[in-house]
């Protein structure tokens, strides 16, 4: 296998480069505008300090992960790469309009979830039918076995497409919710199936996925303890998107719950929360997701998003070991 080693050094390198560059001045801009994040009222209480941090920093992801991408590829798009950007794109175009109505109305919640879910289906959608009328997803590779799950019935994959599109864009929404925790898990889990979508030969997406990687790092570098922006929605709906576009088409999906553990374990823990209490009025964690439970309990917000980055390497690396060629 010929490994297109420049192009994915310019997609990466230049999605860094660019929110480097222009994050400053960007972040200046939504200061300016007053585009400000509402926190919630019923958060940590060390998190209202953090009301009126820049919010909607997602765009500059987006941008970055755009320039990379042609930086690395130039006009040589496939098919499964123009529908992953589609779809990056149409997600973080919901959480951009999410994060819009949570500054016009002050609140910590923007669209209200019924809304928001109808979208993330809507663009999921589009994009499983996509992937029924190609036929690019017609198996799966299975983790630790050389075997592979065949999808014989269309309905049944397309099914599979949407739910893997709408839980992960919502598991990633749900792990933003500490400085640079989103962003590191997502580039650890970007890298991961970046490598297996270039193990399955698919180059493109490989690049697609060194552009994720790069502009999580830049996005990083002003998004770390103390940050001075967000990603917002906008940011963290479309990388969700982006990690289960990469899985789907480089036919690899089931490797997500191994790699993206993290945001598997944050999206139950809202899950069981929920459940929990409605069943027996008590909570099985002192605040869902799952990293507030962790902080409430005498972390500092820096040792929690530190572990989880450890964790999220231990878990890429476990999923990586569960690949077999064949």
């Amino acid at each position: 296998m010929r490994i297109p080693w420049l192009a994915l050094i310019l997609a990466g390198t230049t999605a860094f480069l660019f929110i480097i560059l222009f994050g400053p001045s960007i972040i200046r801009l939504l200061t300016k505008l007053k585009l400000g994040q509402t926190v919630r009222t019923d958060g940590p209480k060390t998190h209202q300090k953090k009301s009126g941090t820049p919010t909607m920093g997602g765009v500059l992801i987006l941008f970055g992960i755009t320039a990379g991408t042609l930086a690395g590829l130039g006009s040589h798009w496939s098919n499964n790469l123009r529908w992953t950007l589609f779809l990056t794109l149409g997600y973080g175009a919901l959480g951009f309009l999410d994060d819009l109505l949570n500054i016009i109305y002050h609140r910590s919640l923007g669209l209200k979830a019924r809304y928001k879910l109808l979208g993330q289906v809507f663009f999921a959608g589009l994009f499983g039918l996509y992937v029924v009328q190609s036929g690019v997803m017609e198996t799966l590779k299975i983790p630790y076995f050389s075997t592979h799950l065949a999808f014989i019935n269309p309905v049944l994959t397309f099914l599979f497409v949407v739910f893997t599109l709408v839980a992960m864009s919502n598991a990633v929404n749900l792990t933003d919710g500490l400085d640079g925790l989103a962003g590191g898990t997502t580039l650890i889990a970007g890298l991961a199936m970046g490598i297996l979508a270039l193990l399955q030969g698919e180059t493109a997406l490989a690049t697609f996925a060194a552009a994720i990687v790069g502009a999580c790092l830049g996005f990083v570098w002003f998004n770390a303890p103390p940050a001075q922006v967000f990603m917002g929605d906008t940011g963290a709906l479309a990388l969700g998107g982006a990690l289960g576009a990469i899985g789907i088409l480089s036919r690899t999906a089931l490797f997500l719950p191994i790699i993206g553990g993290i945001f598997v374990a944050e999206n139950l823990s809202v899950i069981l929360q929920v459940l929990s209490f409605k069943a027996t009025g008590k909570r099985i964690l002192r605040m869902a997701p799952l990293h507030h439970h962790y902080e409430l309990g005498g972390l500092s917000e820096s040792k929690v998003v530190i572990r989880f980055w450890i964790v999220g390497i231990l878990l890429a690396l476990l999923g990586l070991a569960g690949y077999k060629i064949g």
